[in-house]
């Protein structure tokens, strides 16, 4: 078994007991701790943030996307989301892009009142209303309300997918958030699996208490959204102080409940050893979001989440609408159960990728393009297998799923590992934001042009929606392309801390000294396959 006790790292790279000055010494001596006591540590922080954080992502996500499952509910008897609203497909089409529509225009500002009033309120806030929009949804009765409703969601959600991204890199460095970033993401996947299934349920309370079933399926994740809002309030710590510093409650804090801290004792000193960039956070101003928001490091990262997260909906929303078209003699009830095995090959390929991306995060664009290339697999197989043999076109679906799972997690934790080193907390609060919102262009036209948004494209037949899936692998080519020019340009530009945080640093040799924490040191080579569950001994 690892010793808990803390080393002191010679220069030279020896180790040897460290004495209670070095430990009381804190940052002024260079004391490291083993590794397994380190990862002791992450794991008691996974236990508390990460199943919090896929609560929260799974009812939202269910929230977003569940008018995608409305539109074939209890279709049979005239109950579905466009018979009872008369609807048109262009109608349904407005409807999905207005909330991206929204979500660009509010995630980076959202953030950045994010990284200013502190997390956890912030997170619990959008938890809470969009709950409460949910609910709403119940009541539509017209395309303008749902057009208005759906603009709102956007509205009140935008923030929280790279809010979560943000809220990880105040307690792990970025070298480890990847995995943590697929571990929370599943619930998107679960969700949309599970939402699938259990709409199986919703369509058979049809007409009880005098709604239809997908009004019980809105009405319902929105009540339960709502009490996980005030939950959260009590069980998400804080960002993390240091040592001896006290949490002050003022403002608008001093109204709400307060949280344990997040570690406590020893294990407070073992992570403020590992990542004490985090404890001392630069206040920062307008203009050092002007140098961010002129980093030429934003765009392809920006590319490479257009393509995937546009795919990703398209595939969500439209997902029963394209098996439909492969068959159209499936049930609502049927359609509902096919929908749920793509997220499922989805999750499956998160847990796979993602740790193994983190213990070779050099090589990030690698694994991203090779999942890219998957789903362009998937998609030619949807596209161009005989109308003769279905089920080889729904498992052209199920590629897409497995490919889709590692690409969004993949990229938002490289724009993390950039944009901290290079820009501060101001550039992965920022960053993060702008990737996520410009990125959601994609959703916008593949919900808007695409699929049954697409006339020219929606006519029955045997090739139905070819030229909707043969956009959608355009785009994930500018993905895989994207990707390739960011690895290329970093080789040849680095990614050195920034003029502003040079000028800013309190070092009088090198700027790059406040990110030399434990963390960072580790960092300088990738973990392998070392220590991986495989290799651990008894």
């Amino acid at each position: 078994m690892a010793s808990d006790q803390p080393v002191v790292v010679n220069e030279d790279g020896n180790k040897r007991p460290a004495t209670s000055a070095a430990v009381e010494a804190g940052h002024d001596a260079h004391v490291g701790y083993e590794n397994e006591r380190i990862e002791q540590v992450y794991r008691k922080l996974d236990r508390r943030i990460i199943p919090a954080f896929w609560i929260l992502y799974f009812l939202c996500s269910a929230i977003r996307s569940n008018i995608g499952l409305a539109q074939t509910m209890n279709a049979d008897v005239g109950h579905d989301l466009t018979t009872v609203l008369s609807l048109s497909p262009k109608d349904v089409s407005t409807a999905l892009a207005l909330f991206y529509v929204a979500y660009v225009v509010f995630d980076c500002p959202s953030n950045l009142v994010m990284s200013k009033l502190g997390p956890r309120v912030w997170m619990a806030r959008i938890v809470f209303a969009v709950g409460l929009i949910g609910t709403c949804f119940a009541a539509v009765k017209a395309a303008w309300s749902l057009n208005l409703l759906r603009f709102l969601l956007g509205t009140v959600i935008a923030g929280m997918w790279p809010g979560m991204s943000y809220y990880l890199t105040l307690f792990y460095p970025p070298s480890r958030t990847g995995k943590r970033i697929g571990q929370y993401y599943t619930a998107a996947q679960v969700s949309a699996a599970a939402v699938g299934l259990v709409s199986a349920g919703f369509q058979l309370m049809d007409g009880r208490g005098g709604l239809v079933g997908f009004q019980w399926m809105f009405l319902i994740y929105g009540l339960l959204a709502i009490v996980l809002g005030f939950t959260l309030l009590w069980w998400l710590p804080d960002r993390p102080l240091p040592p001896g510093q006290k949490r002050e409650n003022k403002g608008l804090s001093k109204w709400l409940p307060s949280t344990p801290e997040a570690l406590t004792g020893e294990d407070a000193a073992v992570h403020y050893e590992e990542l004490k960039r985090v404890y001392y956070p630069r206040p920062w101003t307008l203009r050092d979001l002007g140098y961010v928001l002129i980093d030429w490091r934003l765009w392809p990262l920006t590319m490479m989440y257009f393509g995937v997260v546009g795919v990703g909906i398209g595939t969500q929303l439209y997902g029963t609408v394209i098996i439909s078209g492969i068959n159209p003699n499936f049930t609502g009830v049927q359609l509902s159960l096919l929908f749920a095995p793509i997220w499922i090959m989805d999750l499956i390929a998160i847990l796979l990728v993602t740790p193994i991306s983190d213990r070779f995060h050099r090589l990030r664009p690698f694994f991203f393009s090779c999942a890219v290339c998957i789903q362009i697999a998937g998609l030619l197989t949807t596209t161009f297998a005989p109308s003769s043999v279905p089920w080889a076109r729904y498992g052209g679906l199920l590629m897409i799923g497995f490919g889709l799972g590692p690409t969004v997690p993949i990229c938002m934790t490289w724009t993390n590992e950039i944009f901290q080193k290079r820009h501060g907390e101001v550039g992965v609060a920022a960053a993060a934001a702008l990737v996520s919102g410009l990125g959601n262009l994609g959703s916008i036209m593949t919900t808007y042009a695409l699929y049954t948004g697409w006339p020219e494209d929606a006519v029955k037949g045997p090739r139905q929606y070819r030229k909707s899936n043969l956009v959608m692998i355009g785009i994930l080519c500018i993905s895989i392309l994207s990707s390739v020019v960011m690895f290329v340009a970093l080789k040849i530009a680095g990614n050195q801390p920034s003029h502003k945080i040079r000028s800013n640093s309190s070092s009088s040799t090198d700027a790059s000294d406040e990110f030399e924490d434990g963390a960072a040191r580790r960092e300088l080579e990738q973990r392998g396959f070392g220590r991986m569950w495989w290799s651990k001994r008894a």
